[in-house]
């Protein structure tokens, strides 16, 4: 073994020192991403809010809600307001969306038939398609009849 160190010393020297800067600059060069200064932002400093935001903010909505057709009232609720949010798929934005379009029970979105579900699909904005996705008529009519049981077998646990 003596003998293999003498013969071999100057391989294992270099080896030594290849394997000692391998290491240092895998140490090292994970450390260049630091950032060492300190950044803030414009508004830090006191400054306004760019004009061209200020202009977005203020102007008017790309969209306006559209009316029922003439002669087509929205339907009334049948048993008072019932809670939409309980459809899965349907939160508070899109429930206050409803409400204003006077939709208010699952009884009314239990009874939409295709064309209504098109109707009131083209008022979502950013939410068009959610209705059939979701199958909010199939939840609404479990919870319209108050099956709780039907609709956990169909949809999973109420919220």
């Amino acid at each position: 073994m003596n003998e293999l160190l003498q013969t071999y010393w100057p391989l294992i020297v270099a080896a030594l020192v290849v394997g000692v800067a391998i290491a240092w600059y895998v140490f090292h060069a994970s450390r260049r991403t630091r950032v060492t200064g300190t950044s803030r932002d414009v508004l830090d400093e006191g400054a306004a809010p760019a004009e061209r935001n200020r202009a977005l903010i203020d102007s008017a909505p790309a969209a306006t809600p559209m009316e029922p057709p003439a002669g087509v009232a929205p339907a009334a609720p049948s048993a008072g307001t019932d809670d939409l949010t309980r459809i899965k798929g349907l939160g508070p934005k899109l429930a206050a969306t409803l409400h204003g379009l006077g939709v208010t029970s699952f009884a009314q979105i239990a009874s939409w038939d295709e064309n209504e579900i098109d109707r009131i699909d083209a008022e979502l904005g950013r939410f068009q398609g959610r209705i059939r996705r979701d199958d909010w008529v199939g939840q609404a009519k479990f919870l319209a009849q108050g099956d709780d049981t039907g609709f956990a077998e169909r949809y999973g646990k109420l919220i």
